[in-house]
This record gives structure tokens, sequence and C-alpha cells, in this order.
């Protein structure tokens, strides 16, 4: 898949993260990347965008799939906007096939106005049936 990526002209400059799974149910995660991410936790810049590529198995069948992130501070998760929550518009080709590996690729936009504080970014792919394919869960700083 590396040789694939190149290929494609895709510079891969992430180290894959140790991450916590928070409930993949219908898929596997294979590989998690935060570009740039050179350490953990990962140093969030405000005003900067970071690139997120995830490596899944799916274990269904699904016609779509919807992400949804959030900032999760003192066990309560605030819901956190990204610029495209559609799945099939973010590297992963639908109808989504059993059995099948995917790479979701997405962009993560830290915003000027954001507090300088420490929290956990959880990120959920969820399909038709609002079941998670994938769930994980990475610490991050948010800093100027």
């Amino acid at each position: 898949p590396l040789a694939l990526l190149l290929a494609l002209g895709v510079t891969v400059l992430a180290e894959p993260l140790r991450f916590l799974d928070c409930g993949s149910k219908d898929g596997s995660i294979l590989e998690v990347n935060v570009s740039p991410c050179p350490t953990e936790p990962c140093l969030l810049h405000k005003g900067t965008s970071y690139s997120i590529n995830v490596t899944f198995a799916s274990k269904i069948k699904s016609q779509g799939s919807k992400a949804k992130v959030y900032g999760e501070m003192l066990h309560v998760d605030i819901p956190f906007p990204i610029p495209e929550p559609d799945g099939c518009k973010s590297g992963i080709q639908c109808p989504i096939q059993k059995g099948h590996s995917y790479s979701y690729l997405n962009k993560l936009p830290v915003k000027s106005e954001y507090p300088s504080i420490k929290l956990i970014v959880k990120w959920e792919l969820v399909d038709d049936q609002d079941e998670m394919l994938f769930c994980w869960k990475i610490p991050v700083q948010i800093t100027s």
C-alpha cells in the first residue's frame, strides 16, 4: 500500500500513532496517522490543518459512512466540526464492501480561536446503521 500511495504522489511523513480503540464494531483499525505529529501528545498549532489517514478493514457492507469528531474534556464529548463529514468523499470508495480495507483521509483544522488546552481527540466513522466502522482516541495539546 505504501508504494501505491507514493505512486499516487502522496507524501507519507506521518509515523503510525499509538491510539486507543474506543469501540470499533463494524471495522478494525489497521493504522492511524496524523501529519504532522512527530511526538505524543500531538501538538496542534492554532491556525494549522492536520492530515488524518486511517487504514481500516470493514466487517460489514454499507452504502455510506459519516465521520463524527469530538474533543473530550473531563469525560465530556464536545462536537468538533470538520470540513467533510462524508466518508465517501474522504478517500473511501462507496459502497463499502465487507472484508475490504480502506484508507480514510480527512483534515483536522485547528482554529485560531480555540483555547490552548490538553484534551483527547475522539474520531468516529459510522456506517448506515449508525454503528462504528472505527473509533479512535489520541491525546493532543492545542498550542499557539
